[in-house]
């Protein structure tokens, strides 16, 4: 089957402003399901979690539904599944968790393709821990990562291997499992950058090999907020500083604070709402997820190629930086001699969000001595062919 793009569409309030929107790796539109189970949760009855009354039943349902939603999108045990404030916050906390169990001489080893935030707090752990940190390269034809590279920066005194599964600026997909099998090899721990990668594919954190999963349900037509996936059976063995009366359990010893349960509904509402898009005949949410995001993936691969063509056909004027293969619909281009910023505001004036930037994709940008800003155009389950000929048409017009 296909997705029913016109039902689709018809279920996120802010197309009616006639906005072409090509942001979504910063953050897709929301639907309005998800809004609504927002504001269902918050003006409740809602207390804080407890069995005594109705408005603590709701707020215990919240967290459980949102565990099980995220347990069926990634694959996990629902007890593996960790609310943060941001993907940014929950790896800052884990690379402080992890770092304990390091000593000096230990190594990690990043990627030059990740975004900023699978990479500085690691290395900021590195430094308090006097650890040594070695580097995943980028093939610059390729935009893929250096597989070489990263055998010689594996070594017996690898602790951690940190990666992402699709990049944020480039939409290169890496090898994950590849990286993942070598990385365990030398008894490392994989942790896995899959904010851009959630956005596109059914994931499945085992079968990725990721000893640690991080994804951003913002991300994906749902509320700002983190989610961390790993093994119920792994999360026993980290002990984090907690407050003294707070949980201990896993998942529980990880989320400090009273859980915003508005925020868990809405990110609950946003994987039934992917779920429903083309489920085929799937009787578990697991079953209908997968029938959907293929649907969607398709999707935006067609209009990936429509794009790539168009952009192609305008010339010398337009570099690519996209270049791997295996990518997702992301692509991040330059303006021969004009201003990328420039660009952003001539096709905002035109009803076509396109932004420019480096995306805090520091790393990769440095690497590839890519100038900043680049113009990046990211597609989402609600662009169209219109879409992207609208953004053709106003690049076209600046050049």
């Amino acid at each position: 089957m296909a997705i029913d793009l016109t039902a689709l569409r018809a279920h996120f309030p802010s197309l009616a402003t006639g906005l072409a929107f090509f942001d979504g790796p910063g953050g897709t539109q929301t639907p309005r399901p998800v809004a609504d189970a927002i504001t269902a949760t918050l003006t409740g009855p809602l207390s804080n979690r407890g069995t005594g009354s109705p408005s603590e039943l709701n707020a215990e349902h919240a967290v459980a539904d949102f565990r099980a939603a995220y347990a069926d999108l990634l694959n996990v045990p629902s007890n593996g599944i960790v609310h943060g404030r941001s993907a940014t916050q929950l790896t800052y906390d884990f690379s402080r968790h992890l770092a304990k169990t390091w000593n000096a001489g230990d190594e990690i080893v990043l990627s030059r393709l990740d975004h900023d935030a699978n990479v500085r707090p690691w290395i900021q752990a590195a430094e308090r821990a006097g650890v040594m940190v070695r580097w995943i390269e980028i093939d610059p034809t390729t935009t893929e990562l250096d597989l070489d590279s990263y055998e010689h920066a594996l070594t017996p005194r690898t602790r951690l291997v940190a990666v992402t599964a699709a990049s944020n600026v480039l939409g290169t997909k890496p090898p994950v499992r590849r990286i993942a099998d070598r990385a365990h090899d030398v008894g490392a721990l994989v942790y896995v950058d899959g904010v851009h990668y959630a956005a596109h594919h059914l994931v499945d954190v085992p079968a990725l090999g990721a000893d640690v999963f991080v994804c951003s349900p913002y991300k994906f037509l749902g509320p700002h907020c983190g989610v961390l996936a790993a093994a119920p059976e792994f999360l026993v063995t980290l002990r984090p500083d907690k407050l003294v009366p707070s949980s201990d359990t896993v998942p529980e010893r990880f989320e400090f604070g009273t859980l915003p349960y508005e925020i868990l509904a809405g990110a609950t509402a946003a994987v039934d709402f992917l779920a429903e898009l083309d489920p085929g005949t799937g009787a578990s949410r697991r079953e209908r997820l997968t029938g959907s995001l293929e649907s969607l993936y398709e999707h935006e691969l067609r209009l990936r190629a429509r794009l790539q063509e168009g952009l192609e056909s305008l010339g010398d004027a337009i570099d690519l930086h996209s270049k791997a293969p295996d990518r997702t619909p992301t692509v991040l281009m330059s303006i021969e001699g004009r201003d990328a910023c420039e660009a952003q505001a001539h096709l905002a004036a035109r009803g076509v969000v396109a932004p420019a930037g480096s995306f805090y994709a520091y790393e990769p940008f440095t690497a590839l001595k890519l100038e900043d800003p680049a113009l990046r155009a990211g597609l989402a389950p609600y662009n169209t062919g219109d879409d992207v000929d609208r953004f053709l048409d106003g690049l076209a017009d600046f050049l």
